[in-house]
């Protein structure tokens, strides 16, 4: 049997518990609701795990998660479990992804020994999550049917769901749930709501229901495939929900946007991947922002007409401003040494230990410093805050204190 990620690296320290608490006594005029948002990206999720286990160390615990693919496997294992119990059940979930000490000693290898322990998971699948479907390779062409069109078979990952997550607490929405899918009809995305509908075990199959590898899940008359097709970044969903609240948000993104330039195939490989499922994260939260900042200004200006003024017209443009702050930490998980193009296949005991490792420490250094808790200028209503490898980047006019 495989060991869970240990606990190691630098823990939240005291003073870091004990400002989570303060913060929590000024809550919701501040600080407002905390909102994690989780990328798909297979075995890269043990990132987001090691995220959420420094959150939870330090008393914070997310009022709303979303995620797409292994994102929504992580959400649900979080909205889906009272908070004792989402750690334990997260470091559960992840021991059974784990392909045991024979695939991590072929990983270490030197030259292709990662290569080849993927190449396992590829052939022989996972226990807890997928298992080759032999007529898939008889022939590109045999009719398999549209919910068994894939290359793998996916009842091995809804046993292990149904026997982790309660749906029964999902249904109560505290933490509320939004995983996100790819209408294959309409190639529209679709982000489902535990606050608007009672969400199945079928709607995180769905969210991660990658094509070929991964059949297409039926939700009422629709089929659903991976939500990463569409959209790998699901932050959008916060900044155009109805009723939109000041919020902080991790958006905790697994696949590296920035990267050298590829000298070999293999460098190709990697690279092209690495640039689709980040899925222009940071263009969607630019563009979140300037748009937020217009509300901002918006409201601002409305309050600046005195009220005999406003005319009807005026009243109704000023329904297009919106006064919430939203502070937006944008984790960017670290490189692995020996990763490549597949990585996300990357199921060793090594490799899902370090990267859970790697999010823990990142998020404890985050928290420990609380940007958000800074004082900033009234017309930043949109506050990003990025994180990557020990380094933190604020854009805000912070005032003097």
């Amino acid at each position: 049997m495989s060991k869970s990620p240990r606990k190691t690296g630098k823990r939240p320290s005291a003073a870091l518990n004990t400002r989570a608490g303060a913060a929590q006594t000024r809550e919701p005029a501040e600080r407002g609701q905390i909102v994690l948002v989780l990328q798909g990206g297979g075995a890269l999720g043990a990132y987001q795990a090691g995220v959420y286990q420094a959150m939870h160390e330090a008393g914070l615990e997310p009022d709303w998660v979303i995620g797409t693919s292994i994102g929504a496997i992580n959400a649900a294992l979080i909205a889906g479990n009272a908070p004792e119990n989402r750690l334990g059940r997260l470091h559960e979930f992840w021991r059974r992804m784990d392909r045991g000490p024979i695939s991590d000693m072929i990983s270490r290898m030197p030259m292709m020994g990662p290569a080849a322990a993927n190449m396992l998971t590829m052939t022989q699948g996972l226990k807890g999550f997928f298992t080759p479907n032999p007529l898939a390779f008889a022939g590109m062409n045999i009719p398999l049917g549209a919910e068994k069109a894939a290359y793998y078979n996916t009842a091995a990952l809804e046993k292990t769901l149904s026997e982790l997550i309660d749906f029964d607490l999902v249904a109560k929405a505290r933490p509320r749930l939004t995983v996100g899918a790819a209408n294959v009809r309409t190639s529209e995305m679709r982000y489902f709501d535990s606050r608007d509908e009672t969400l199945s075990i079928k709607h995180v199959m769905a969210s991660g229901a990658l094509p070929p590898a991964f059949p297409a899940v039926r939700i009422g008359e629709d089929l659903y495939w991976d939500g990463g097709i569409l959209s790998n970044t699901p932050v959008e969903a916060v900044f155009d929900d109805t009723n939109r609240k000041t919020s902080l948000i991790f958006a905790v993104h697994i696949w590296n946007p920035n990267g050298d330039e590829p000298k070999t195939l293999n460098d190709v490989f990697h690279r092209q991947k690495d640039l689709q499922y980040s899925s222009r994260a940071a263009n969607h939260i630019r563009r979140q922002q300037q748009l937020h900042q217009l509300r901002h200004v918006v409201a601002q200006l409305g309050r600046s007409i005195p009220e005999a003024d406003r005319t009807p017209e005026i009243l109704e443009l000023m329904k297009h401003g919106c006064l919430v702050r939203m502070h937006v930490v944008r984790l960017l998980a670290p490189a692995i040494k020996g990763e490549n193009h597949a990585k996300d296949l990357d199921f060793s005991t090594t490799g899902i230990s370090a990267r859970w490792n790697a999010g823990y420490e990142e998020t404890a250094r985050v928290l420990n410093t609380a940007p958000w808790e800074q004082s900033y200028g009234e017309e930043d209503g949109f506050i990003l805050h990025e994180a990557s490898g020990g380094v933190m980047a604020t854009t805000g006019h912070i005032e003097p204190k």
